[in-house]
């Protein structure tokens, strides 16, 4: 789900930067007054979570891929502010330090990912845990809540790529920039999120909800316990991830210049503009000053890399914020 730049039109990332930014701050300063300084550990945690379970990718039918975005994980466990700061953060990071979705679609992205995933599957997850939920039901709140929060982004995101043909066409009739009217882009992102990375991201979700919750019954909602065997977690996943790498299809929607052309036949002249201008300071996860080291390593030290810069960022935030 993160949109490339070049996907969309300048006036579009503009209207959701101009969208984001009083989502930003008051988003922020909500978070500023609901969370505990004991709790800004997990919430670090959390926003390395989501970037090392978003380096996990599924291989679908068909030569295409995926994963689980874990953006409803932060906000059940801090509450949807704190949810739209870590995974604000954790897109940013991907952008700018690995190129993975755009500069001028982050703001667009951390839309569909950080405050539409936050938001419904806090909601939808207080909804039905209320009170004092046992163990299934709990189970059960939070996989509804990811499961429905997961195509709630997805729809977004194939509806704000399917738009673009409406919004501008050169004089050819061609779009400018992603080239899939609605009919198209939206069966396309919702069968995969409805049939398989909907029922993923659902258990996923509900095992670390359920997991925290058995280590210890008040951590989720008090900020009490020790954090360490979930850092130890965090720490097993990143070294996991080398399994990412065995999916080697472009997710849809998220296609190069050349993939384009095999597709359609040509490149639209404005994704040929704004597309691939940035491509991270580490493109693609492949720390090519240690490119004498085996994929899976370097992949693997990119999650460690990631996950400390995360962690340092949430710190950095929360110190602007106490001051």
């Amino acid at each position: 789900m993160h949109i490339p730049d070049g996907y969309l039109s300048p006036a579009t990332c503009g209207v959701f930067y101009a969208a984001m930014a009083p989502v930003w701050y008051f988003a922020s300063k909500r978070a500023e007054k609901v969370l505990k300084l004991r709790e800004m550990p997990l919430l670090a945690l959390g926003a390395a979570f989501v970037f090392v379970i978003m380096m996990f990718n599924i291989p679908l039918p068909g030569g295409s891929s995926g994963h689980m975005a874990g953006g409803a994980v932060v906000a059940i466990a801090l509450g949807p502010w704190a949810g739209i700061i870590a995974m604000s953060l954790a897109l940013a990071l991907q952008a700018f330090l690995f190129g993975d979705g755009g500069i001028m679609t982050l703001a667009a992205n951390c839309f569909n990912m950080a405050v539409i995933m936050s938001l419904s599957g806090y909601g939808i997850y207080r909804a039905l845990a209320f009170g004092e939920p046992g163990a299934g039901r709990r189970f059960f709140a939070a996989a509804v809540a990811a499961y429905v929060a997961v195509n709630l982004a997805a729809l977004a995101v194939a509806v704000e790529l399917g738009m673009q043909p409406l919004l501008a066409a050169g004089a050819d009739g061609r779009p400018l920039y992603a080239p899939y009217p609605l009919s198209i882009a939206v069966p396309a992102m919702m069968i995969p999120h409805l049939f398989f990375f909907g029922p993923v991201e659902a258990v996923g979700t509900a095992l670390v909800v359920s997991y925290v919750h058995w280590m210890d019954r008040g951590l989720l909602h008090k900020g009490k316990g020790s954090l360490k065997p979930l850092w130890i977690a965090l720490s097993v996943l990143a070294v996991l991830t080398p399994a990412g790498l065995i999916a080697s299809g472009t997710p849809w929607g998220e296609w190069g210049k050349d993939e384009l052309m095999e597709l359609i036949g040509y490149v639209p002249a404005g994704m040929e503009k704004y597309g691939e201008t940035w491509k991270g300071f580490v493109p693609d996860y492949s720390l090519p000053r240690m490119s004498g080291l085996p994929e899976p390593v370097i992949y693997m030290l990119s999650a460690l890399l990631g996950s400390a810069l995360l962690v340092a960022a949430v710190y950095a935030w929360g110190r602007l914020w106490r001051r």
